[in-house]
Parts: structure tokens; sequence; C-alpha cells
């Protein structure tokens, strides 16, 4: 079916009272095992390709984004493709000719008027450009290069008040904020800050996102969703299934050299991930 837009699903999801996922895209077989993933739950997902994935494929978007939208065409439910933790303006500016409805754009690491600021003008550029625009507010932390921080050290989480200021003042779609989760997590230990959440939804008009929920245990999703959570991002938990799959068929096949003796296990066990997630976070 054709790609619908990220903003409707994510209305959508809220009117509904209950969440919407998105999951990182870094190889095809992430392309496919979100989509079957989907099929499998039957509930609609977001396929997000960050700007990493995107340095990963040698800096070039449009293959990897190809690749991820024409397998979302294929799907028999609704699926919508998302840019994911941009910082580069260039990347910005091609998200709507790669078929992108969707920008996360982070400017977190910059000091918070400084991201209001940049923010501020990605969503100018995005509205005009009719790009939905997600931005982070707090320290999610976890991603490649960062300093180690704990997810509630003080100074990390979001705070309501700034929250307030800065979606008025960026007009921002969504707003990505640090309640206790962390990128990169490979054990689903995070305990998220539930009363902080419901603050934040009260405070804000729009959509909250909760990154690094790879790390977030099933009971503590349900529990952020129904406190205001509504887009949650998957990544580490598909490339934790891929390694798990490949390192097993190769430990036990040594000799094996045809790729798709490993990356078929690889790809069912993402799919396997993803539908997981799905019942929970969908449902």
């Amino acid at each position: 079916m054709p790609l619908v837009s990220t903003g409707e699903l994510i209305t959508a999801a809220a009117t509904a009272g209950h969440g919407v996922a998105a999951f990182n895209v870094i190889t095809l077989e992430h392309a496919e095992a979100i989509a079957a993933g989907a099929e499998r739950a039957g509930v609609p997902a977001i396929l997000q390709i960050s700007e990493n994935a995107v340095a990963f494929h040698g800096g070039r978007l449009g293959a990897v984004a190809a690749a991820a939208s024409a397998v979302a065409r294929a799907a028999s439910v609704p699926l919508s493709l998302h840019l994911d933790h941009v910082e580069s303006a260039d990347l910005l500016r091609s998200a709507p000719a790669e078929g992108f409805s969707s920008v996360m754009f982070d400017a977190s690491k910059l000091p918070y008027a400084e991201n209001l600021k940049a923010t501020a003008e990605a969503v100018r550029w995005g509205h005009d450009h009719g790009v939905w625009v997600e931005a982070e507010l707090g320290a999610v932390g976890g991603k490649d290069g960062e300093p180690p921080r704990g997810a509630h050290a003080p100074g990390v989480r979001t705070d309501p008040a700034e929250a307030v200021v800065f979606v008025a003042e960026t007009g921002v779609d969504a707003l990505a904020v640090a309640v206790g989760s962390s990128h990169a997590m490979t054990a689903r230990t995070a305990a998220l800050d539930h009363t902080l959440i419901a603050t934040l939804r009260e405070a804000v008009s729009v959509p909250l996102v909760l990154h690094g929920s790879s790390g977030v245990p099933d009971d503590e999703i349900r529990r952020a969703i129904a406190a205001g959570m509504v887009k949650i991002n998957v990544g580490t938990a598909l490339n934790s299934a891929f390694t798990a799959a490949v390192r097993e068929h190769l430990t036990a096949r040594p000799a094996t050299v045809d790729p798709r003796k490993y990356l078929a296990p690889a790809r069912e066990a993402m799919t396997g991930t993803v539908a997981g997630f799905l019942r929970v976070i969908g449902a």
C-alpha cells in the first residue's frame, strides 16, 4: 500500500490512546523484518533511518531510502518513512525528495538556547516543505561517541518548564524527552520516571517520543504510553537479535560462506522482535 505520513500515524495513535513504534533501518534485512513484523502483529509502524546509518552507507541517503520505501510500499499494513537524529542541515533538506514525511532534527547536544534556535530554523524549513519535525530536549544519551552519563543524573532529564517554552517557540510537531531511558542498551533494565512523563504530557501540546526503548521492559513501556508517550523508538533490540542469530548460525556452521544462510535467520529473529514490541506498543 502507499506510504502514509508519520504525522498521520502519530495522530491516530494519540487519539486511540496507544503508541506507535519506530524501528531503525540499517540494512535491507532490517526494513524487511520491520515490515514483516508489522504485518505479523497487524499494526502500523515507522521505518526510520538515522544519520549514522546514512554515514554507514557512504553518506548517500538515496539507496537505503529507496530500499526502505520499496519494502514499505509492498507491505499490507500502513508504514511511514522517518529520518532520525539528523544534525546535518544538508541531510535535513534532502528528506522530502527521498520520500520522508518526517525528520527528527537533533540539536540536543547544544546548550538550551542554541538548541531552541537551531530547532526553530529546522522546523520553519520543514513546515515550508511539508515535513513533520521531531526534536529532542534533555539528554537521552548513549549515542556513539557520547561520554557515559546516568539516565537519572542531575541535569539529564527534560525540564517541563523548558519544554513549554521550547515547544511554543520552535513550533515542533513532537518532542523526544529524557525520562530515564538511554540509547544502545542491550539489557531491558531501564526504569522510567512516569511522574515526569505525565507532567510533560500535561505541560506540552505535542506528542511525546521515547528514545532508547530497547532497554525498557514491556511493563514500563505500557505505563509510559498510559502516562502520555506516543512514539516509541526501537533500534538496538533489532541489532541484538540480528547479531545473535548470525553468531549462532556461524558458530554451529563455521564453514558457511553464503550470507543468505545466516541473513535469513537474522531477518526472522528481527521480525519476531518487531512483532513483540508492536504487540506491546500498538495494542
